[in-house]
This record gives C-alpha cells, sequence and structure tokens, in this order.
C-alpha cells in the first residue's frame, strides 16, 4: 500500500470539500495534498504534473491569503461569473499553456524514445494546463473554476490508472463528483459580471 499516495488523496478530498463550500480550508487541505503529490509525480515522471503541483503550492497560498481579506468584516472575494472576454482568455491561455508544456516536456525527454512515443506527455500537458486554469480561476472565486476542474478530472481518471496511482485516480473520481456538486452549489451563489 502507498501511504503517502493515500495521504495525499485524503486531504486533496478534503480540500476540494472545502472548496465546494467556500470554505477558506480549502487551502492549508490543499498544501498539504500538493507538496506530497510533488514527490509523487516527480518519482513517477510525470513531470508537468509535479511542476503544476509546485504552482499548486503557490496558488493556495495566494488563495489563502485572498479568500481571507475582509473589509467592514465581510469578505472582500466575492463568486462571480466570467465576462465573455475573461473566458475567452482563460481559454487562449489554456493553449498556450499546454503547447508550452507539451514542447517542454518532449524536449526534456527527447533522448526517452517510449516516453515520446506514448501519450503522456500529451495527456499530462492537458491536465496541467487545465488544472492551472482551475486554481487560478479558485484564488480569485471564478464560477468558471468548476468547469476546469472537472474536464481536467475527466482527463486524469484515465492517466493514473494507467500510471498505476490507484489511490490518486480514485481521488480524481471523487474529485469528479465534488466538481459538479461544487458548481451547481456556486452557481446559486454566484453574481453577474459587470458588462
Amino acid at each position: 500500500m502507498n501511504y503517502p499516495e493515500l495521504i495525499a488523496v485524503v486531504f486533496g478530498i478534503a480540500s476540494v470539500w472545502f472548496a465546494r463550500k467556500e470554505n477558506i480550508l480549502v487551502f492549508p487541505m490543499g498544501i498539504i495534498s500538493v507538496l506530497i503529490f510533488i514527490y509523487l509525480f516527480f518519482t513517477g515522471r510525470m513531470y508537468a504534473n509535479a511542476g503544476i503541483n509546485v504552482i499548486y503550492f503557490f496558488t493556495n497560498a495566494f488563495g489563502w491569503y485572498n479568500w481571507s481579506r475582509k473589509k467592514n468584516e465581510e469578505h472582500v472575494v466575492k463568486i462571480t461569473r466570467n465576462t465573455s472576454r475573461q473566458n475567452w482568455l482563460i481559454i487562449v491561455f489554456a493553449i498556450v499553456f499546454y503547447i508550452a508544456v507539451l514542447l517542454l516536456l518532449r524536449w526534456y525527454n527527447r533522448a526517452d524514445a517510449a516516453y515520446l512515443h506514448s501519450s503522456m506527455p500529451w495527456m499530462d500537458a492537458l491536465n496541467s494546463s487545465l488544472f492551472l486554469c482551475a486554481t487560478i480561476l479558485m484564488t480569485i472565486k471564478k464560477l468558471e473554476n468548476w468547469h476546469f476542474w472537472i474536464a481536467g478530472n475527466v482527463v486524469s481518471i484515465p492517466i493514473f490508472l494507467i500510471q498505476g496511482f490507484y489511490f490518486t485516480s480514485f481521488q480524481y473520481a471523487v474529485f469528479l463528483v465534488l466538481a459538479l456538486s461544487g458548481l451547481s452549489l456556486w452557481r446559486k451563489k454566484a453574481k453577474t459580471p459587470n458588462p
């Protein structure tokens, strides 16, 4: 049994549980989970996932700060929806980041023919770009973060199964259910953006 993976999964699920409830505990739980996953993914040769978890560490720290800010005893950051322009910007960012990560992975592993001819660099880059967009949007309480989490979870479940990360694959299945629930809960609370 892979106890570090199991511990990371428990904290990861707790993190998403708190995110859907709009509870600030999302961030400390997330930090513990990502620190363990950095190690696991690096040793499992899932370099983009290890790298994205380093970024998650920093976005969790920023999100923790951002969600805790108050003015007149009221939280400053509220759940809102993206404008049309913001949606296009995040989609373009996801595509550019995907291409950049894919090229970086292929360059870094250029001597590993088996890796280059596998689907791993493509899938690793894809879920990393989806999750980066999700985590950025989560730190500023944008409803659309859930769309990226859902898409990333759908992509991640088979990736982690193939790599033998069975607890992690189960975690992403749970994440998918929680993300669908989170989207529903946040829709009820979301404010429409300024035009």
